[in-house]
């Protein structure tokens, strides 16, 4: 892991390097065998000398996979990406020139375009990269601008990825898709959204993509380049397109509301979530329409008020998560007069947490060690705010056409990052290509 960090971060992997026993990140751990090896850190400080004298990329030669037929080759391959760790444990589709080369039909960018460098490894994702990794997790080439975008995305130097990659959290990106894009390349804003939806495959490929390269670009590796004591809990990340179509009046599509793109652009929302919760929200019948209103938004409100460390990380510039609200409830409560402003000033003034909450729970600590000098100096408000102000909290309106459940993802986030969907000229004949090989899209009547 040290040397995964060490050389992602520009330095030789043969740095000098001292071994010694600790607990980690255990208060009162015994630091003695620091003070038992110091010798050998003031040698490394002043002896070291690199062993290597050339830089550049490596260009590994490709693989050639033989076996007796196309699904002997296959069951090989996949073996082969497994034991070479560049699997996620679900069967890989092989990517070949071809495969590859029929992917890259969804970009105008060429193939060795640099997107970025995705840490703790270092490694570089390229257009070529990202097609590669979007054809071994079944992509189509019409996924590849929500790739391309997602993965500029997560690579904002403000989202810090390389703390949530490397963290023992289990984080995950969400990204949130806006736009007519969307509708035309199947991303489901309805039911099962979350997946899996053999209607609607785009966002389980693109976000198993995005995993891959999180992973083989960048080296999260579990207990190798991630310490995620859990995992990430989603091997297809998050990927859905938002219901604009059942946005209530004068509500903005979150790539409005929190972005800087126009209603009617493509663009991708992306935040980084450590946890999701389902939470109830129609009453049982006894109730008015406005008490069970209020009385659901009260339930939300309750579990945002959880004294959670993560809310730190984007306190002030980022965060504290999305709530997925149906367009039935969100129609219902526009009708009682709830503004999208209203509800996330109502969530937002009744997820205050009590200092004395704030300080049993030790919450108190992480606010004042925070790396923002503004979240530091809101350790003592009482009550405390998860966050600077109400229009941090993503409101989107996404899920099937019920109004018995919202839907928590609680974030870890610095920011909120963002990037428009660039379609390539071909973009027409791409997705008469997509109609021809999956059917007509759109609502289907399914037996």
């Amino acid at each position: 892991m040290v040397r995964n960090a060490v050389a992602g971060l520009g330095f030789d992997q043969d740095a000098s390097m001292v071994v010694f026993p600790i607990d980690p990140f255990l208060v009162g751990s015994d630091l003695s065998p620091i003070e038992a090896a110091i010798d050998k850190f003031a040698d490394g400080l002043t002896g070291w000398r690199a062993a290597t004298t050339e830089t550049g990329l490596r260009e590994p030669a490709k693989l050639r996979i033989e076996a007796n037929g196309y699904e002997a080759a296959l069951d090989k391959m996949n073996r082969l990406f497994l034991t070479s760790t560049w699997g996620d444990g679900l069967p890989l589709n092989a990517p070949t020139d071809e495969r590859v080369g029929w992917i890259l039909q969804g970009t105008d960018r060429p193939r060795d375009s640099v997107i970025g460098k995705v840490m703790p490894r270092g490694g570089i994702a390229t257009v070529e990269t990202l097609a590669v990794s979007l054809a071994m997790a079944g992509g189509r080439p019409e996924y590849l601008p929500v790739l391309i975008a997602a993965t500029i995305a997560f690579l904002d130097p403000d989202l810090e990825h390389d703390k949530m990659q490397a963290t023992s959290g289990s984080t995950f990106p969400v990204v949130i898709v806006n736009g007519p894009m969307a509708a035309e390349i199947r991303l489901n804003s309805g039911f099962g959204l979350l997946g899996p939806d053999p209607q609607h495959p785009a966002g389980a490929s693109i976000g198993r993509a995005l995993r891959l390269i999180q992973q083989n670009v960048g080296g999260a590796l579990p207990g190798v380049g991630t310490m995620a004591i859990f995992g990430a809990m989603r091997t297809t990340n998050v990927v859905f397109a938002e219901d604009e179509a059942g946005l209530p009046p004068g509500w903005d599509p979150v790539s409005v509301d929190l972005g800087a793109a126009k209603r009617g652009e493509n663009a991708v929302t992306l935040y980084i979530a450590t946890g999701a919760s389902n939470i109830m929200r129609r009453g049982v019948g006894k109730e008015t329409p406005e008490d069970e209103a209020e009385q659901s938004l009260h339930r939300v409100a309750a579990y945002l008020r959880s004294p959670s460390g993560h809310y730190v990380q984007g306190h002030w510039k980022g965060t504290p998560g999305a709530l997925l609200m149906p367009r039935v409830v969100a129609r219902q409560l526009s009708e009682l007069g709830w503004t999208q402003a209203k509800i996330k000033t109502f969530l937002w003034e009744n997820s205050r947490i009590p200092h004395d909450e704030v300080i049993r729970t030790g919450l108190w600590q992480w606010i004042g060690d925070a790396a923002d000098p503004n979240t530091r100096a809101s350790a003592d408000d009482d009550p405390w705010a998860i966050c600077r102000d109400a229009s941090q909290i993503i409101l989107a309106v996404a899920g099937g056409e019920h109004p018995t459940h919202n839907f928590w993802m609680q974030a870890n986030s610095s920011i909120v990052a963002g990037a428009p969907v660039e379609l390539p000229a071909g973009w027409d004949a791409l997705i008469a290509a997509a109609e021809e090989d999956l059917g007509p899209s759109g609502e289907m009547c399914v037996i």
